[in-house]
Parts: C-alpha cells; structure tokens; sequence
C-alpha cells in the first residue's frame, strides 16, 4: 500500500481538462463518508495556483456548501478575476454532481518589503519529548467502536504531537486554547506552492475540536453533528513543512448552534507563518 503522504500528494495533483478547469479526486482523505474540508481547500487552493505562476497567495477565504462524496472526483471551476500590478485574485468554484460544495477566493500577492511586527509564539513544551496523536490513538483503539477502528487508526500524512491531550471517545471538560505540533516530512524540497497547500490542507486539524473542549464533547462521542461552515486563511511568511510546526487554537465563543475557532501557526523558533479562522456546526443531537 502506498504510504499516507503519497496518498495526500497524489490528492493534490489535480488533472487539468480545460482551460481554469480542473479534476482532483475525491476518495484517499481524512474520513471515508464525506471528503475532510481541509482537502477540498487544498485542491482549491491549488486549481487557484495552477493559474497563478508567479505570485504567492496571501489569503483566502471559503465556504462550505455542501458535504463531498469521496467515492466521486471534484470539478475545480477558475474564475480568473483579476490580475493586476501587484495582487491576483481567483475565484474558485467545487462542484459535484453538478451542484457546489465550496467556494473559495483566494488572493496572490508579490514580494514587498514592509514594517513587520507579531506576536510571540506560545511557551509551551516541544515535540521532542511529546507522544504523538498516532500512538495516543493505538492506546484508546479497543475503546473506540470496530466499526471506525481502522479509521482511527490508520497512517495519516502528517505526524502530529498534542499538547494536552485529551480522552479521544469520552474527553473531560477543558480549556478551549488548543496546541499541536505537525510536520510532514515528505513536504521537504516541495516547492513554495505545494507548501502553502498542505498547510491549507492541515489548517483544518483540530480548529472546531476546540470550541468542542470546553463542553467535554468529541467527534466520535455522537453528541454533536459537526461540519465546518466558512474557513479563512493568511499566510505571512514562506514555508518549510518539514519542520515542526506549533498550531495554536482558541475558540473564543459557542452559540447558537456553532462555535468560532481561531489559529495561529508558528514555527519552532517562533516565526508567525499563518493565521486562521473559521466557524462550524457544532449542533446537539437529541436522544430522545
């Protein structure tokens, strides 16, 4: 069997049929029933640069319309809106079955020199002395349902390393501040393009898990239907995904059925690379 990272790889070179038209496929991602949100911004992302050759993307901004099916591929619709001295603008549409599942818009900017400030990265421990998520997960298998066992514990793309972590099935209540580590090695001498895609790509690990945490609820406790909803992205600095990353995530509100998450991605020596921010569903089930 191919390894994760080739998998994910191979979920990013999208085929292009037209002119701004493109097909990426669907199945090979984070969950077997719906296609994982932060794949189809990846792919999105990545139709987007497939017509932007010079220029990097600053920021984009999506909507989540409909879930993906993995068993179908997706079609990658460019808008070329505009292209202008110093910033590109792309507008791209995912469609399956003829309907959309997610608009993004992403924006393309070139190298400018300019005033620069951040903030500190988080004092927190490093990932050396850290377990990762993949053996946490081999720990709690047996707790977790036969029908998802292999699921959760199959080999993902990236090696992640929780700060805190928590009961997988049947987690306490806690903070909603949320750190992890990640890298992908496999990222290594990728060109600045692709890396700017994974990260896309990751940005949507454990962002909603974290307006989850204060609750004591978790994605396979079947409390909660969740989806995301909108998700936003800046990047601000070049890439190595190589490396170790520390993504640290807050939620700062819950209501009304969904809950509001916010990112920062540092690198281990605390450069500010990117900052995220999204909403989901995050709605009780009734068990009556």
């Amino acid at each position: 069997m191919p390894e994760a990272a080739d998998v994910l790889l191979n979920l990013l070179n999208l085929e292009e049929l037209d002119r701004n038209l493109f097909r990426g496929v669907g199945s090979g991602g984070e969950t077997p029933t719906r296609i994982y949100g932060g794949q189809v911004i990846a792919q999105a992302l990545m139709a987007a640069y497939l017509t932007v050759p010079d220029r990097l993307c600053h920021s984009l901004h999506a909507y989540f319309i409909r879930p993906g099916d993995p068993s179908k591929p997706v079609i990658y619709v460019v808008d070329p809106a505009r292209d202008g001295g110093s910033f590109t603008t792309r507008r791209v549409t995912a469609m399956q079955n003829g309907k959309q599942i997610l608009n993004l818009a992403a924006s393309f900017h070139i190298n400018e020199a300019g005033w620069e400030h951040q903030h500190d990265i988080p004092q927190v421990p490093g990932p050396e002395k850290l377990v990762s998520r993949e053996d946490l997960h081999k720990k709690f298998a047996s707790e977790v349902s036969e029908k998802i066992r292999v699921e959760f514990t199959r080999e993902r793309p990236f090696e992640i390393r929780d700060i805190d972590p928590r009961h997988p099935v049947d987690p306490e209540k806690a903070s909603d501040i949320n750190h992890m580590w990640v890298r992908m090695k496999a990222a290594k001498n990728a060109s600045p393009q692709l890396q700017h895609v994974l990260m896309a790509y990751v940005s949507d690990y454990g962002l909603l898990g974290s307006a989850l945490r204060p609750h004591g609820l978790s994605f396979l406790k079947g409390e909660a239907m969740t989806a995301s909803l909108d998700h936003a992205m800046w990047f601000h600095a070049p890439v190595q995904f190589d490396a170790w990353h520390l993504y640290t995530m807050d939620s700062p509100f819950a209501g009304g059925g969904r809950g509001f998450n916010r990112g920062s991605i540092f690198t281990e020596d605390g450069r500010l690379v990117a900052s995220v921010a999204q909403e989901g569903l995050m709605r009780p089930i009734s068990r009556t």
